[in-house]
């Protein structure tokens, strides 16, 4: 606690107070013990299906990791991601909340909010990368045809490593985790923006390269995506069927990251609101209670990959089945037309003789 209150000088000095220096335990929680438990209850249910779905995702893409698209590897390092905070993060917030108070103190604060912030983080630049591989694929197939395993790896490298600087950059001082203003959860340090000028920069700067440029690229790769789509889908019709297939397989995967995303972002955006109106805002006025609904809703976020996944897949599988069973009929129809005309022409020729 005096660790923090050294940190903040510059705020009190500034005559703004943070909610977690103006009581003795920023800890215990505003909510009401029922409230908890609900949502002790909720998080227990979004984390087990969480676990269980991204579980099943990694365990069956591993069975054909040799055969994994580029797209594909993506799909999979986001489901680690979502695995990851499930497994890391959510036991944390579920005993605190069950609890009445957060459990761990200032240093598991600091460990939950990082890893909160570096699966996050990499999911979203996950999603980036996907959205671009999409657009590269569907948009700019020069581009496309060149990308490769190795490059889906280089990527990952990537990703992991832009992730790990922004979670790791407020332990340099330029930053820091703090308790939600409900006690039984911990969050960036949104409120450092109302301390001093750096605190802003600190919380652009996280708000720029964590969010808005992320999400932007996002954006514009599946409008250009969808623009595309509309102008060549009669072309695509005109090709062979391997062609066909190609590109049946390339939509099937860009549906996948388009809903994706936007179930991720439906899924933030109201926690990121929030926590632009506590750094640049009236902090004060958002109540307790309204500001533990949007946390709640962005830990949900991790639950709906998987079930994405299996819904695009079934429909992809009975598009598949129906495809083949279409294919086999004709092929029975010509058989018996084959057939027919060759008895016809045996007949015909028993007449003559």
């Amino acid at each position: 606690m005096s660790g923090m209150a050294s940190d903040h000088n510059n705020s009190s000095q500034e005559g703004y107070i943070p909610h977690y220096l103006q009581k003795e335990d920023p800890f215990a929680s505003k909510l009401s013990r029922e409230a908890d438990i609900i949502a002790g209850f909720y998080l227990t249910i979004i984390g087990i299906l969480s676990t269980l779905g991204n579980g099943y995702v990694i365990f069956m893409s591993s069975k054909r990791k040799k055969k994994l698209r580029p797209a594909e590897i993506m799909t999979v390092n986001l489901a680690v991601c979502d695995l990851g905070i499930s497994v890391v993060g959510k036991p944390f917030s579920i005993i605190s909340f069950f609890s009445h108070r957060w459990m761990f103190g200032w240093i598991g604060c600091r460990w939950y909010g990082w890893a909160g912030f570096f699966f996050g983080c990499g999911s979203l630049i996950t999603m980036t990368a996907v959205s671009l591989d999409r657009y590269l694929k569907i948009c700019h197939l020069s581009y496309g045809t060149w990308l490769k395993r190795h490059h889906a790896f280089i990527c990952l490298a990537i990703i992991w490593a832009y992730a790990t600087f922004w979670a790791t950059v407020p332990f340099a001082g330029v930053g820091s985790y703090a308790p939600e203003p409900f006690g039984t959860s911990c969050t960036l340090d949104w409120w450092l923006a109302q301390a001093s000028v750096a605190g802003q920069a600190f919380v652009l700067s996280i708000l720029f390269f964590c969010l808005l440029f992320p999400t932007a690229v996002i954006v514009f790769s599946y409008v250009k995506i969808i623009l595309k789509v509309k102008s060549s889908t009669k072309e695509v019709a005109h090709y062979d069927t391997r062609i066909q297939n190609s590109h049946i397989l390339e939509m099937k995967l860009t549906k996948v990251a388009m809903l994706i995303c936007a179930g991720f972002l439906l899924a933030w955006i109201p926690y990121a609101v929030v926590s632009v109106w506590s750094a640049f805002g009236r902090p004060d006025s958002v109540p307790i209670q309204f500001s533990v609904v949007p946390t709640l809703l962005a830990k949900s976020a991790a639950m709906y990959n998987p079930i994405i996944y299996q819904v695009i897949d079934c429909k992809f599988a009975c598009c598949r089945s129906g495809g083949l069973k279409a294919k086999s009929s004709l092929r029975k129809s010509r058989t018996y037309t084959i057939s027919a005309h060759r008895d016809s022409t045996a007949m015909n020729e028993t007449q003559l003789e």
